[in-house]
C-alpha cells in the first residue's frame, strides 16, 4: 500500500511547482497560513502526493498559491474523483475557464468580429505553433 497515493496527480506536481515559484517572496508555512490549514504540513503532504486537496479548500489554496481558482479546481476535482469522473462532471456543468483562457477567448472574439469562428486544422496547427509544438 502506496502512503503517496496522489503522488503522480496534476494538483501534487503544480501546487509543488508553485512553492517553489513563490519561495522568493513567501514561505510555505505562510502558505498554509494564507490557505487556512491549522496543520502547516498540510502543504507539504499535498505537494508531495501524501493527501489531496480538499474540493472546500480550493478558493483559500489559490489565492494563497496566487493562482486561478477555476484552474485549481479543475486539478483538485481530477484528483478527488478521478480523470474520468472529472471528465463527465466537466461534460455536464462545463469546464471551468480561467481568467488567462478567458483573455484567449476575448482576443479571438475580438479578432474574428465576434463570428465564432469553427476551429479548423489550419487555426489548431497555428495555436499549437504558438507554443512550439
Amino acid at each position: 500500500m502506496t502512503t503517496k497515493p496522489y503522488v503522480d496527480s496534476q494538483l501534487a506536481k503544480y501546487v509543488k511547482h508553485r512553492v517553489l515559484e513563490l519561495k522568493p517572496k513567501k514561505s510555505q508555512l505562510q502558505i498554509a497560513n494564507d490557505a487556512g490549514f491549522p496543520n502547516p504540513n498540510m502543504v507539504t503532504m499535498i505537494k508531495n502526493g501524501s493527501s489531496k486537496l480538499a474540493m472546500d479548500r480550493v478558493p483559500s489554496m489559490a489565492r494563497a498559491l496566487e493562482c486561478d481558482p477555476a484552474y485549481l479546481l479543475r486539478l483538485s476535482l481530477e484528483q478527488a474523483i478521478g480523470d474520468t469522473a472529472a471528465q463527465s462532471v466537466m461534460e455536464i456543468f462545463g469546464t471551468p475557464v480561467t481568467s488567462n483562457e478567458l483573455g484567449w477567448i476575448k482576443e479571438i472574439r475580438d479578432a474574428s468580429d465576434q463570428s465564432d469562428p469553427r476551429l479548423t486544422r489550419r487555426s489548431q496547427a497555428a495555436i499549437k505553433a504558438i507554443f512550439g509544438k
